[in-house]
Order: structure tokens, then sequence, then C-alpha cells
């Protein structure tokens, strides 16, 4: 026997839902109503690398659709300790201050990120880190020991340490 709506399960292919046929009333059941798919989904993200709440918020919300659903499954993983912001903000500061950024860069970064001043604020502080030597390693690798020639060269020395992210408090004694 063959269905009887053809142009409801066209759609229920087209837009990635399951067609369950007559059996099931013939309705289309969108696969983000189930919570163990979005369960799936995110701890296969959280496998790969620390996500903050608000970075799996944008990344399941491009596939699942039902954002109450989506809250209360990450809600439960926050619950259980298998997200946490303060271990990716920990982490995230880490990792980037071994790349050579500095302290204004990864707050503007992990602001946007979705992590609050006071979590960047702990994360700084549990990462125990020495701003000052790392503005030293990162203007040395970058241009030496030898001082600026003139001023164009001292102003394009001070526009990368700040665009890495270092103040002018930390270049102080790096320009002379």
């Amino acid at each position: 026997m063959l269905p009887t709506n053809l142009p409801e399960m066209a759609s229920a292919v087209t837009t990635g839902e399951r067609y369950l046929g007559e059996a099931a009333g013939e309705q289309p059941v969108s696969e983000a109503e189930n919570p163990a798919d979005i369960r799936y989904a995110a701890m296969n993200l959280l496998a790969r690398r620390e996500h903050s709440l608000e970075e799996l918020r944008i990344k399941l919300g491009r596939r699942f659709s039902d954002k109450a659903l989506l809250d209360r499954e990450l809600d439960r993983l926050t619950k259980e300790n298998l997200q946490s912001d303060s271990r990716y903000a920990d982490s995230f500061a880490r990792q980037r201050a071994q790349r050579g950024y500095g302290p204004m860069r990864l707050r503007q970064e992990m602001r946007q990120k979705g992590l609050s001043d006071e979590q960047v604020s702990q994360a700084f502080g549990n990462a125990d880190l020495d701003w000052w030597k790392l503005a030293q390693e990162v203007y040395q690798k970058k241009f030496g020991t030898a001082p600026p020639a003139d001023i164009k060269e001292r102003s394009k020395r001070v526009r990368f340490m700040q665009y890495r992210g270092f103040t002018m408090e930390h270049l102080e004694g790096l320009l002379d």
C-alpha cells in the first residue's frame, strides 16, 4: 500500500525530520524533540575540547530548534559537571597565554565566549601568569634585543604588542 500523504512526507525529508507514517498519526517528528540526541551532540563536542555554555548553546542551537529543551539539557550537563565554564576559562587562559596573548586580548576573547568578568578574573588567578615576563618573551621573539631604530619602528612595535593584548605598563622596559 502506498502512502497517501506524499507532500507531507516530502516536507519531512527536506526539513530533516523523520516521517513515521500512518501508524504514528502521519506527523513528522523533529529530531530536536529527543533530549538524548541533544545530549549526545553536546557530549561529542565536549569530548573534543572544553566549551563554554554559550558556545554550546550557539553550536547546538544551529542543529536543534527547541530552545527550552536545549537549555534544559545544557543545565543538566552543567549540574553533572560535564560542562564547566570555570574549567573552560582556566583552559582557555592557559592555552592563549602560551600562544603569546596578553591579558587585554584574553579578557576580550573570553567575554565573547560568554564568560563573566568574575570567571575571567578567577581564571587569570588560577593560571598564575606573569604578564610582564610573557610580554618580554613575545617582544624578544618578534623583535630581538635591538632597540627600535626610529619612532616609526617604535610605533610598529607598540601596535603589535597592543594587538597581542599587552598594555603600555607591560612595555615600559622593553622599548628602551
